[in-house]
């Protein structure tokens, strides 16, 4: 074997010694992040039931019904992000689709909360002197929330109809 043919064999070799040993970690990785937000799923269920028992108990408050629902979404975020990593894993490339119904489900999350928060507000004793300003901003984060929800919808119907046999052309 001349020198050229060796020094082309020892990169081979480092390259795949290198490639062997990245996808190591990177399983790795991905199962230490998996487990993690599993955790956090778990503890998150646990957290959003007990705050739906302290809902039930006092029903007259509304601002434990604003909890729970943004609660029980967020947890919904996590299995979804966790849903991400695991295709994500099994498809050996990041795939887009799951990101955005995570972004979808975090702007819905957002939206609602806002709109909870703002339905308690509905008297003019709970007025403060920047009350007008707290609105328009409030408005104005709603309608950035359901441009971005519009676009992440079409994207994703995009990307759904780019996968069907005979979809997009």
């Amino acid at each position: 074997m001349d020198r050229d043919e060796q020094g082309d064999f020892e990169t081979r070799n480092l390259a795949s010694f290198a490639a062997r040993n990245f996808l190591r970690i990177e399983v790795g990785a991905y199962l230490v992040l998996g487990l993690l937000l599993g955790l956090t799923a778990l503890v998150g269920v646990g957290s959003a039931a007990l705050s739906l028992w302290h809902t039930v108990l006092n029903v007259a408050d509304p601002e434990a019904i604003v909890e729970t629902v943004d609660r029980l979404l967020f947890v919904l975020m996590i299995v979804e992000i966790l849903h991400t990593v695991r295709v994500s894993f099994r498809e050996g490339t990041l795939v887009c689709e799951p990101f955005l119904v995570v972004g979808l489900i975090a702007s819905i999350r957002r939206m609602l909360a806002i709109t909870l928060e703002a339905s308690q507000v509905n008297s003019p004793s709970k007025w403060a002197d920047g009350s007008q300003e707290v609105f328009n901003a409030t408005m104005v984060e709603l309608g950035v929330l359901g441009f971005l929800i519009l676009v992440m919808v079409i994207a994703i119907f995009i990307l759904r109809r780019s996968h069907q046999p005979g979809g997009m052309k």
